[in-house]
C-alpha cells in the first residue's frame, strides 16, 4: 500500500532532509519514527530536499507500507514517535503510479525577512533579518523580470545536481506586515540554492544597491558570479508541492497560515 505524508517541520536542528551517517537529518527521524509505528524498516521518498536550516509548512513524502492501518492512526502514531519539532499533518492512500517528486506539478517556497535595526531574538532561525529599509515597489520590479522559464545558472550553487538550470518560476509575490517581508516562490521546480540566492539579489535591489533592471543582467552572465551572494536559511520555508487534483493531495495546512 503506498501512502502520501505531509508533514510540517523546523530546520534549525538539521543538518536537511536528505539522510547522512551523522542521522542527524529529517528524513532520519522520519524514517526511525514510521519503523517505530510499524515495526518493520520503513523509507520515505521527499517532494523537496530541503538544505540544513530550512523548514517545511507542508513537505510531502511517498511511503510503501507493508501493513494497513488507519489514515489517522498514520498521524497520530507516526507523530508518537517523532521529535517535537517535525509533525506529520496528513495521510492519504495514493495509487501505486504516484510518486512525491516525479508526480508533482510544481513547487512553492516562502521567506520571511525582518527589516529591523536591531536583529531578531525571539523568531532567531525563523526569518530572515536586514537592517537597511527595503524598496518594495523596487524589489517587485526587479522579481517580475525573473518570471518565465529561463536559464537560472546565475542563480544555482556550485554544488547543484540538477540535469539542467532551466526553470519557469511562475509566480512572486513581496507582501509586507509591519516589520516583516513575506517573499513567496512558485516554480516547476528549484536549483540548489535558487530561491536563497535571488533573495540576495532581490534585497540587494530592494537596499538601493543596484537597479532592478540589473538582475536581468545577472539573468544574461550566466555565472554564479554576477549574482549577489547566498542569503542566509534563517527565514527559509519549502511551503510545498502541488500536483493534479486528481490525486487528492491536501494543498493547504495550518502550518501555512503561521507568520511572525
Amino acid at each position: 500500500m503506498r501512502l502520501a505524508l505531509g508533514l510540517a517541520y523546523r530546520g534549525q536542528a538539521y543538518h536537511g532532509w536528505q539522510s547522512q551517517p551523522d542521522g542527524r537529518t529529517v528524513q532520519d527521524e522520519v524514517e526511525l519514527a514510521l519503523s517505530a509505528f510499524v515495526t518493520r524498516p520503513m523509507s520515505a521518498v521527499c517532494a523537496g530536499r530541503t538544505d540544513a536550516g530550512v523548514h517545511a509548512l507542508n513537505q510531502v513524502v511517498h511511503v510503501d507500507s507493508p501493513v494497513e492501518r488507519e489514515l489517522v492512526s498514520w498521524v497520530r502514531g507516526t507523530n508518537r514517535y517523532l521529535p517535537r519539532d517535525i509533525a506529520v499533518q496528513w495521510a492519504r492512500q495514493v495509487p501505486e503510479t504516484f510518486h512525491a517528486r516525479n508526480s508533482a506539478w510544481g513547487r512553492r517556497y516562502r521567506f520571511v525577512v525582518l527589516e529591523s535595526a536591531v536583529r531578531p531574538a525571539m523568531e532567531l532561525g525563523l526569518v530572515g533579518w536586514v537592517f537597511r529599509p527595503l524598496d518594495g515597489e523596487a524589489m517587485r520590479a526587479a522579481a517580475a523580470l525573473l518570471l518565465g522559464e529561463h536559464d537560472f545558472t546565475s542563480f544555482r550553487a556550485a554544488n547543484c545536481q540538477s540535469p539542467t538550470p532551466v526553470k519557469t518560476l511562475r509566480h512572486v509575490a513581496i507582501t509586507r506586515r509591519g516589520a516583516y517581508w513575506c517573499f513567496e516562490f512558485d516554480a516547476n521546480a528549484f536549483l540548489y540554492h535558487m530561491v536563497r540566492n535571488i533573495m540576495g539579489c532581490l534585497l540587494a535591489v530592494g537596499q538601493g544597491r543596484h537597479p532592478a533592471g540589473w538582475v536581468t543582467e545577472v539573468l544574461a552572465a550566466r555565472s554564479r558570479d554576477a549574482a549577489a551572494p547566498t542569503f542566509p536559511p534563517d527565514g527559509l520555508y519549502f511551503v510545498g508541492p502541488y500536483y493534479d487534483p486528481v490525486q487528492n493531495i491536501p494543498a493547504h495546512t495550518p502550518a501555512m497560515d503561521w507568520m511572525p
